[in-house]
């Protein structure tokens, strides 16, 4: 900036004393910024112009939207004068005079470099070296200071110095906003190598514009991985500062602006060039964040040359001090006590491909989530795909099982030649940050209060191995959220290796696809299945999911299929479950021997051994882990007991030892066994006599196999009770259609053809328009909309009343398999008793019900016998002795019928020998 005479109409300055500041910048060979000493903020600031002397202006561009102005260049010289006074005044401190201030409010005066005149006369400097000229106009004889000035020029010219020497003097300044047209290449051909450079101006805290030397382009740098409070500019051409901005440009200014530095260009996104200063004293970035005045910006940390953990500590610092925009910081695990933020836990099971459940030294078990990252995931069109298809997240949700193995699988011993990592075992967890709960919104789902932190084990970050391998993305935060990885910038890294290398979910390749049979209580598949199972021997498993101590799933990776899988040989404590009847109440040490289950092969590879099946599809065999039998390891920690069906077993001996240990300590389930003392006198064992209690019941539905659902009489006030005030208060509230989404063993409220609701359980969910209910007081099935369900008022559960109906067999008979010799004994038993009330006698426990015989409420006749002597049915004969006189009176009626030639014996008696293969038993 050139500096002009004083007009002659000037007036003399207020105060021509003596005052100090320091010098903040050099505008030109002419001109300087004092500022005073910073007290609770940035201090006043003036410019004062050398008096009775010229320096050459520096180049100005043309300002913008003012078309008639045009770039100027350096004068001759300009730039040499400037930095003869950058060198010798930035940051040190002068005294100077104010002579002369304009109408315009410019100040002239004498400048001298210390606290007092004795120091150098900067006016005199410069035209002594031949950088600026004297303004001989209006002399003025009895003034020595300009006297000594011309003398000092007219040495200088004789001397040829400056300006008076035969050398050009020019200097050139690029902006590079205009002369290059490719900044990015610019900054790779530089490869990060430090360059030297003078900070010109700083715009804010975190951006400045540099001078690179030698070659002087001028270039705007943003600090990388950093960013301060800035100044917003308002549509009237102001600023308006954010909290501390005013505060951290003045930080770097004080330090940087017109120094001497050196900058590394680290990067150029989208034309913004981004850099670190490096100065003698310090790295500027890093003091930034450490005083509070900057916070870490993950977009830019990535490219930072020196190491970003350097950042993020500086950072870590100026928060635990709270200092300037940290000022009301919380952590986000300041509420917790240091044992609940850092603790080693044992790994129990991968719920997820970023959550685990841990259990802790006191016993406690505690669900983590892995910070900052997200598991596989399906969006847009995929997810809506295949509606009716039962979705099974594992295997549906590409990589989604690759991440959860990975997270599983065990590397050691045998196992060492596995492609996985082994994450099952002892785990350091370092709590980052609660995320509070939050409820359903629109499009998202509701999530419970997470946990999230980074866990180690081996000095591996787990979190960090899953987002290398490509099964795992980083979650993206707002800046201001503070919520996120202690070791976000690592998890950064390691997706970007990761995408880099097309690894995972980064990959172009096809997909996994993970076709895998649930043949869960699928009868018809298990029978196929069995035989090779058996065969097979010893199979490899992985336990999925455990029901209870002697229940669990399994997943097959040979046959790739999952399977319910119960042990042998053992009858281990029930947990509790829904039942018809209402919620079955879990017997002694359920819960105990489900967890020792769980802690001992939940998620662990396993052998197995199939000896069988159950009538519900469910594979029935011994467990192996390690050399660990389970079952024998159940009754040896007093949580199960021998099962008379392991005689016939190579493990029985084994388990009859540990059972006799148990009991003689008394442990557990053993804890009330009390011996039965041993008797010399030899008891005459009584034969059980059949016991006729007849009690009345409601016949509410008969199924085509013959069985039949009925209503105690003596309840069925209290049904209808519960039914009136159900409907009243339905009526009263009538429930949102479509509201309820059912699943499969849900009980509900299902409104019947006749308009009235029922009580109901949920057997089937085909599709929204086709799910199974059973009305579970009345014994009949439908095929139901949605629609036409709704929940459960919790009053009218099976808590408040059981369900009603109970489903009983006829004793004593076989029905016909011919179909239409059935149909002919349903229809003739649902015109005589159903919707009537009967009395009813139950004689035997059967596999699925009881079997009773049935009496007409008015005659008292046997309806079974009835069909026998009709010739409808056969007689199923019990080999039971307090049984064989009802028998034989079936019996008897039986060959009546076959004399007689009677409907199934028309033709005589068919019971071949070969009437197994056709359904028919003797």
């Amino acid at each position: 900036m050139a500096s002009v005479s004083a007009p002659a109409q000037a007036a003399p300055a207020p105060s021509a004393h003596l005052q100090r500041g320091i010098v903040k910048m050099v505008l030109s060979g002419c001109a300087i910024i004092v500022r005073g000493q910073p007290r609770g903020g940035p201090p006043p600031e003036r410019q004062i112009n050398l008096s009775n002397i010229r320096a050459g202006p520096m180049a100005r561009r043309a300002a913008q939207g003012q078309p008639d102005t045009k770039d100027t260049p350096d004068e001759p010289w300009a730039f040499q004068a400037r930095e003869f006074l950058r060198k010798k005044l930035i940051g040190k401190e002068v005294c100077f005079t104010v002579e002369i201030k304009t109408s315009q409010g410019r100040e002239y005066g004498m400048v001298y470099l210390g606290r007092d005149t004795t120091g150098e006369n900067l006016a005199e400097s410069l035209v002594n070296e031949g950088l600026a000229t004297v303004r001989r106009e209006g002399i003025r004889g009895n003034n020595p200071d300009q006297a000594r000035l011309c003398e000092l020029e007219d040495q200088s010219k004789s001397s040829k110095k400056g300006q008076w020497s035969e050398g050009g003097g020019t200097h050139t300044i690029r902006d590079m906003k205009y002369t290059i047209e490719n900044p990015r290449n610019f900054v790779d051909s530089l490869h990060q190598k430090p360059i030297n450079a003078i900070i010109e101006h700083v715009r804010d805290g975190s951006v400045v514009r540099a001078l690179l030397l030698p070659d002087h382009y001028l270039v705007t740098v943003m600090l990388s991985g950093v960013k301060c409070p800035s100044f917003r500019r308002e549509p009237d051409g102001g600023e308006t500062p954010e909290p501390f901005a005013a505060e951290a440009r003045f930080f770097t200014e004080s330090r940087l602006l017109q120094r001497d530095v050196q900058i590394v260009l680290e990067s150029c996104p989208n034309q913004i060039i981004l850099g670190t200063i490096l100065h003698p004293n310090g790295n500027i970035t890093e003091l930034l964040l450490k005083e509070g005045f900057a916070r870490c910006v993950d977009w830019s940390m990535a490219v930072y040359t020196q190491g970003a953990e350097k950042l993020r500590a500086a950072e870590r610092s100026a928060k635990e001090r709270k200092v300037r925009i940290w000022k009301d910081y919380v952590a986000p695990t300041a509420n917790l006590d240091l044992k609940d933020r850092q603790f080693v836990a044992k790994v129990m099971q991968v719920v997820n491909a970023d959550a685990m459940v841990v259990k802790l030294n006191s016993g406690e078990y505690k669900t983590i989530h892995l910070s900052s990252i997200r598991p596989p995931r399906i969006e847009g069109e995929e997810k809506n795909k295949d509606k009716d298809k039962r979705f099974r997240p594992l295997y549906d949700i590409p990589y989604m099982f690759e991440a959860r193995e990975f997270l599983r699988k065990k590397l050691s011993g045998k196992k060492a030649k596995s492609l996985f990592v082994v994450f099952i075992g002892e785990v350091n967890v370092t709590v980052d940050y609660i995320r509070a709960a939050t409820g359903p919104g629109e499009g998202t789902p509701a999530f419970s209060e997470r946990t999230c932190a980074t866990v180690t084990i081996g000095g591996i970050n787990i979190a960090e191995a899953l987002v290398s391998k490509g099964l795992a993305t980083v979650i993206r935060y707002r800046q201001d959220d503070d919520q996120r990885s202690s070791h976000y910038d690592e998890l950064l890294a390691a997706e970007a290796r990761a995408i880099k290398n097309g690894k995972g979910l980064h990959s172009k390749k096809e997909v996994p696809i993970h076709r895998v049979a649930d043949i869960s209580g699928d009868t018809q598949k298990a029978k196929q299945f069995l035989p090779f199972l058996q065969r097979a021997g010893r199979s490899e498993a992985v336990v999925e999911y455990v029901f209870s101590g002697s229940r669990l799933k399994l997943y097959m990776p040979k046959e790739t299929c999952l399977i319910t899988f119960l042990l042998a040989g053992i009858e281990c404590p029930r947990s509790s479950r829904n039942t018809p009847g209402g919620v079955q109440v879990a017997e002694p040490f359920s819960e105990e021997a489900m967890l020792f289950t769980k802690e001992l092969v939940l998620q662990r590879e396993v052998e197995v051994e199939v000896e069988s099946m159950d009538k519900a599809g469910n594979f029935i065999g011994w467990l192996h882990i390690e050399g660990v039998n389970l079952s024998v390891a159940l009754v040896e920690n007093a949580l199960s007991k021998v099962h008379f069906t392991a005689e016939r077993s190579g493990y029985y001996k084994t388990l009859v030892s540990a059972e006799e240990g148990c009991r003689e300590r008394k442990e557990k389930v053993w804890s009330n066994y009390e011996e039965k003392p041993v008797e010399e006198v030899v008891h005459v064992k009584e034969e059980k006599e059949r016991v006729e209690n007849y009690r009345p019941v409601f016949v509410t539905e008969i199924a085509d196999t013959l069985q039949f659902y009925a209503q105690d009489v003596e309840t069925g006030g209290q049904l209808e009770g519960l039914m009136e005030t159900m409907r009243a208060e339905i009526a009263a509230q009538p429930p949102v259609e479509g509201s309820y989404a059912p699943r499969r063993g849900d009980h509900c409220i299902a409104k019947f053809a006749d308009g009235e609701w029922y009580r109901a359980r949920v057997e089937k969910v085909e599709s929204p328009a086709k799910v199974h209910v059973f009305y579970i007081d009345y014994g009949n099935r439908e095929v139901v909309s949605s629609t036409r369900l709704a929940v459960m008022p919790p009053a009218f559960s099976t808590r408040t009343l059981p369900a009603q109906a109970t489903e009983y067999a006829f004793a004593f008979i076989q029905v016909p398999q011919d179909e239409d010799a059935r149909a002919d004994v349903v229809d003739c038993v649902v015109r005589d008793i159903q919707n009537s009330q009967c009395l009813l006698n139950v004689e035997y426990s059967g596999a699925t019900c009881s079997h009773a015989t049935i009496q007409f409420g008015d005659t008292k006749n046997d309806v079974g016998l009835g069909l026998v002597k009709e010739g409808y049915v056969m007689v199923d004969v019990r080999k039971d002795k307090y049984l064989q006189k009802i028998v034989t009176e079936y019996l008897n009626s039986q060959e009546s019928a076959k004399s007689a030639r009677l409907n199934i014996w028309r033709y005589g008696d068919f019971r071949g020998d070969d009437a197994e293969e056709f359904g028919y038993r003797r």
